[in-house]
């Protein structure tokens, strides 16, 4: 009578120290960098600038999520970054009338618009309830769009398409609301942030910090829906979709909540946008700045949270440089970043490392077989 062994179970070897501490001190340098080192070096206007590159960055956590790992070319992000912008700045300029006495926010004085608020304004004189829509409107907007998009199974180059139409008819149609969203102006001159002279610079540098933690907190937790189920079956979606609908799962649903949670945070930095500059109009949401949004995620590495980050703000700093020595050449430059990224480098700058090591493998091994 013969018996069989069972197999026995093969266990993966021990993580070693450095991949064990590798993501949480990445993130404690990430605070250093970004709490600590950048505060004493930078001026206050440097500081600033870096402040508005950052809601950018948060931009593209939310990018790296829906294009990374879900396969979405998300190229209509400045709908919910203006929404959420709108919704604070709205609340601002409320708030900055009622500081002065007023009823009405300057412009509105300006344009003669009456006596009384828009009745879709007079909400967000609560802070609780703007703060609320920074976030919830961009996706409530997001879900009810994504659900028959993807409902349809409309995928690839249409629902870049249709992001960007979205983009633009919502700049065109702030543009022509001038009486009650500032038109192409948008709405300027905000003072205050719940109670904060924005004109201080020590309240300046505290909006900052605000912004540098929020986006911390962000990679945080992108990273753990990156290594979650969820994660896993968004890639798997991105890949074969029609073998997860096999498995039994909804791919619509998993695509959807990628989105959703992508305008969410774009909502959010466009919220924090508002007081880190002082405005908020369409020139900021609409297809061209979309794109720019993407341009920043792809250059850097769309599939790695910190290369996404690292793109956004690099490509913002290039903008705000050489866009001022060349205004006309940066639009093109841009566009080829976007497409050497695409085409050439479709892992960002962040890949440059595993490729330089695959290549050093290979040789490494066709050495040793000679």
């Amino acid at each position: 009578m013969t018996t069989t062994t069972p197999p026995t179970a093969v266990t993966p070897p021990p993580a070693s120290l450095l991949e064990r501490f590798r993501v949480p001190g990445g993130f404690a340098l990430g605070a250093l960098l970004l709490l600590g080192i950048a505060p004493l070096v930078l001026s206050d206007f440097r500081l600033s600038l870096l402040a508005k590159y950052l809601c950018y960055a948060i931009v593209a956590v939310g990018v790296s999520l829906a294009w990374g790992r879900g396969g979405l070319l998300v190229l209509g992000q400045g709908v919910f970054f203006g929404l959420g912008g709108y919704a604070m700045a709205m609340h601002l300029k409320l708030a900055d009338a009622a500081a002065t006495g007023e009823k009405l926010p300057d412009f509105m004085q300006l344009y003669g618009t009456g006596d009384a608020l828009p009745w879709w304004w007079q909400p967000f004189a609560n802070p609780a309830f703007a703060l609320a829509m920074t976030v919830l409107l961009p996706m409530a907007v997001a879900a009810l769009l994504g659900f028959f998009v993807f409902q349809r199974r409309v995928k690839g180059a249409y629902f870049a398409i249709l992001s960007q139409a979205l983009a633009a008819a919502l700049s065109i149609w702030l543009i022509g609301q001038q009486a009650t969203t500032g038109g192409t102006n948008g709405l300027t001159d905000i003072q205050g942030f719940f109670g904060y002279d924005l004109n201080d610079p020590v309240n300046q540098r505290m909006v900052y910090f605000v912004i540098a933690v929020v986006l911390l907190l962000l990679m945080a937790a992108a990273r753990q829906l990156f290594v979650s189920r969820y994660g896993e079956l968004l890639i798997a979606v991105r890949d074969s979709e029609e073998r997860v609908r096999f498995l039994g799962y909804n791919p619509a649903n998993v695509k959807l909540v990628a989105y959703v949670v992508a305008a969410g945070m774009a909502g959010l930095a466009g919220a924090l946008f508002v007081p880190a500059v002082g405005i908020i109009s369409p020139a900021l949401i609409g297809i061209v700045p979309s794109i720019g949004f993407v341009i920043g995620a792809a250059v850097g590495g769309r599939a790695s949270l910190v290369g996404a980050v690292l793109g956004a703000i690099a490509v913002a700093w290039a903008q705000s440089t050489l866009s001022d020595a060349f205004p006309a050449a940066w639009t093109y430059l841009q566009g080829l970043l976007f497409v050497v990224a695409v085409g050439f480098l479709p892992g960002g700058l962040a890949s440059l490392l595993a490729v330089a090591r695959n290549r050093r493998t290979r040789t490494t091994r066709s050495g040793g077989t000679a």
